[in-house]
């Protein structure tokens, strides 16, 4: 796998596949808010989804993971290649000349980066307590923002964004989701708030409960969530034979 030590930023053409990139959705679950990972341009001023390029000897889900390792800090990723945006007219939105060079970008570089790129999207679930964010050589930010926050992006990521959040949906009615997103230890109402939260929509508590239960993907602890107003709720834990496995097989139903 390439790592960020071995490439030559000022090379692209001697390191990186030409025309192709790869764009990610990182999503975490943060304050009953889903969250996605956000960099801010040094040239434009505007936001973007993480992204690179691909390495000559790397397969794309390598290129995938170092991208988000390099942003994240996070080692062990879930990630999921959901579609390939090719438009003729997609491109860079222009690089100015002058502030690649005060950014000590050369000239080979600049026309590199102002090539039409085809963009491989994946998207990843990461729990937002073990991310470390980190902006890129082209990015003065790297943050968390609210999808419901989000606003305009650059290029076409608003539609990259869109199609990965109902990429996320449609799996969700057909395989468990959370592992990722949650701590180790959870309660049943904080489960059901992710569930709610990706789909948009209020749940039932008692059919969301029976129906979890009944796949039994999770196991209840003997603890209870400590600091709560009401009677403490259960924590319940991921069972990971059988969530590997569901991962696999699917879910029957929908929600």
């Amino acid at each position: 796998m390439t790592t960020k030590s071995e490439i030559n930023l000022n090379s692209p053409s001697s390191v990186y596949l030409s025309h192709l990139s790869i764009d990610c959705v990182v999503f975490g679950f943060h304050e009953n808010q889903l969250k996605v990972l956000l960099l801010k341009s040094n040239f434009f001023g505007e936001w973007s989804l993480p992204g690179g390029f691909v390495g000559k000897e790397e397969t794309l889900e390598e290129a995938a993971t170092r991208i988000l390792q390099e942003r994240t800090g996070v080692e062990k990723i879930f990630l999921t290649q959901f579609r390939t945006f090719s438009d003729p007219k997609r491109k860079n939105p222009g690089f100015v000349k002058e502030n690649m060079e005060k950014a000590g970008i050369s000239l080979e570089n600049f026309e590199w980066l102002n090539q039409r790129f085809l963009s491989v999207g994946f998207y990843a679930l990461v729990e937002f307590s073990k991310v470390e964010p980190q902006p890129d050589l082209y990015s003065e930010k790297c943050e968390w923002k609210s999808v419901d926050e989000v606003g305009e992006l650059m290029m076409d990521h608003n539609q990259i964004l869109d199609e990965a959040l109902e990429t996320l949906r449609l799996q969700l009615r057909y395989q468990p989701i959370g592992y990722n997103l949650l701590p180790e230890k959870f309660t049943m109402p904080e489960l059901q708030k992710l569930y709610e939260t990706i789909l948009g929509t209020e749940l039932d508590r008692r059919n969301f409960q029976r129906k979890i239960l009944s796949y039994k993907i999770v196991k209840r602890l003997a603890e209870r969530r400590t600091g709560v107003a009401y009677k403490a709720p259960y924590l319940y834990c991921f069972d990971l034979d059988v969530y590997n496995k569901a991962l696999k097989d699917g879910l029957s139903g929908d929600w």
